[in-house]
């Protein structure tokens, strides 16, 4: 996710851009590793299953997540905009309040940009910089799957203890890459689908369409549910900036 500002104070703050981004890591990495060991109901039952996932949501998150707002970053500053991430303290409690509950909201943080002459043009090449990313991530590691494993992907992620823990690792990559694809695509202000949509809506289509395709091929029909509720925080998070509060 992007944020595009002019503001002077937004420019002043990018200084501590790599403590936030290690702080955001962590938290995607907990939350990720909260929600695949069941959330609160798997706290319950002990930590081991949590624990058994950290590696796996470390691995998955550093190169879904960092790449993801870096590459925001390398392409703002391709067009001569200073950037740098920002944590956002409320997404990050939202962001491990929801992996309790199985459903994973990510927001820790986004990728400020400062700039007073971007064009529509400019800011979407930098919003889709990030789930372009995602998705070279994803076809990277599912050409490792199938050179490896040639099984499916939904089958180890839906009987997740009959797998081996690479097996795992692998597909629980290609699944958070194109999760955090999803999210940050959908056309819905502050998410970079929204700039995406308004630069050019048949760029918008065809990516939105091939991250569907994607989690479909690894979550299957039950990956939809989930879908639906991340849509509806999405426009929830879009009236909180309707509203004029500010994320930072």
């Amino acid at each position: 996710m992007i944020l595009v500002t002019g503001g002077y104070r937004e420019h002043l703050a990018i200084s501590g851009e790599i403590k936030d981004l290690v702080i955001a890591d962590a938290v995607l990495t907990v939350a990720f590793a909260l929600m695949f060991s069941g959330g609160l109901l798997g706290l319950a039952s002990g930590v081991a299953n949590f624990l058994y996932f950290i590696p796996i949501a470390f691995v998955a998150v550093t190169l879904s997540f960092v790449l993801h707002e870096y590459m925001h970053k390398i392409v703002a500053q391709k067009f001569g905009a200073i950037a740098g991430f920002r944590k956002w303290d409320m997404g990050i409690i939202v962001t491990l309040a929801s992996s309790l509950f199985g459903v994973l909201i990510g927001l820790p943080g986004a990728t400020m940009i400062y700039s007073s002459r971007f064009t529509e043009k400019e800011e979407g090449y930098v919003s889709l910089a990030g789930p372009l990313t995602n998705f070279a991530v994803f076809l990277v590691f599912f050409a490792v799957f199938m050179s490896l494993y040639g099984t499916s992907p939904q089958s180890v992620l839906n009987g997740i203890s009959n797998a081996g823990y690479i097996e795992i690792m692998i597909v629980i990559t290609m699944f958070i890459s194109a999760w955090l694809a999803f999210f940050n695509m959908l056309p819905i202000y502050p998410l970079d689908g929204s700039k995406v949509l308004r630069w050019n809506r048949y760029v918008y289509l065809t990516a939105i369409a091939v991250i569907f395709a994607f989690l479909y091929y690894i979550g299957g029909p039950g990956i939809l549910t989930s879908m639906v509720i991340v849509l509806i925080f999405a426009l929830m998070i879009h009236f909180f900036f309707a509203s004029g509060l500010r994320m930072f």
